[in-house]
């Protein structure tokens, strides 16, 4: 089978994991973009290379242009970028309204998916039990991780208010080198109950970001991991 033409932008720890998983997962890449080579309203025609589908891991400042440029280019896109929230709705907008394909999400472990399923259907058993049992998150990342709290964090917390019809706070950690860790926290008087979620390496991510690659190319329409597991959210 003739492998998928794959542009990777982002040449940072996750953009260098998807490359080196890329071959075995049916792709060719045929473009690996740094910051040094994308300009601020994003890849062009060129660089693109002639590919089916981008896998977009920047950050936050630039991944609209960068999303918005491969939408232009006909060119399928997977974003993993987080923080970038204020400007998602009106680049999702355009993407449909000019017959692109964009999958975002803030999280690609497809363990990290079933997981948030799960939190919102124990969040609506502690709903039946109002005031005896406190909720929280904690998220924790490595030192660099730019954003506080992370995108998943943020999805786990929607699906905790989605079951408990209340928010949720959140406390964010960034120390070392973790991939990422998230923990919600259900704790009474007596007892306490905790769900955990932990990446134990990066490459998890990058390989669903090309199972979501391989899923978008020659779909139409903006979509995310609830699209391409199936089911309810």
């Amino acid at each position: 089978m003739t492998p998928t033409k794959l542009a990777v932008i982002g040449d940072g720890k996750m953009g260098r994991a998807v490359r080196e998983l890329a071959p075995d997962a049916g792709f060719d890449v045929v473009a690996f973009l740094g910051e040094h080579e994308v300009t601020r309203t994003g890849p062009t025609d060129v660089q693109l290379a002639g590919a089916e589908v981008a896998i977009e891991f920047t950050v936050p400042s630039a991944a609209a242009a960068n999303v918005s440029a491969c939408a232009r280019a006909g060119v399928a896109v997977v974003c993993g970028t987080t923080g970038w929230d204020a400007e998602l709705a009106a680049v999702s907008a355009a993407v449909a309204a000019g017959d692109g394909a964009l999958l975002w999400s803030p999280n690609f472990s497809l363990g990290v998916q079933i997981f948030a399923r799960i939190v919102e259907c124990a969040s609506a058993e502690f709903a039946r039990t109002p005031g005896v049992f406190d909720a929280h998150i904690i998220d924790t990342h490595h030192a660099a991780k730019k954003d506080a709290p992370s995108g998943t964090a943020r999805l786990l917390a929607g699906r905790a208010r989605d079951g408990l019809g209340a928010d949720v706070p959140v406390t964010s950690v960034r120390t070392g080198h973790v991939p990422g860790t998230h923990e919600i926290i259900f704790d009474g008087a007596f007892e306490q109950i905790r769900l955990t979620h932990t990446a134990r390496d990066r490459r998890v991510f990058a390989a669903g970001a090309l199972a979501a690659a391989r899923w978008i190319v020659g779909r139409k329409g903006v979509f995310t991991m609830d699209d391409l597991l199936g089911g309810s959210k």
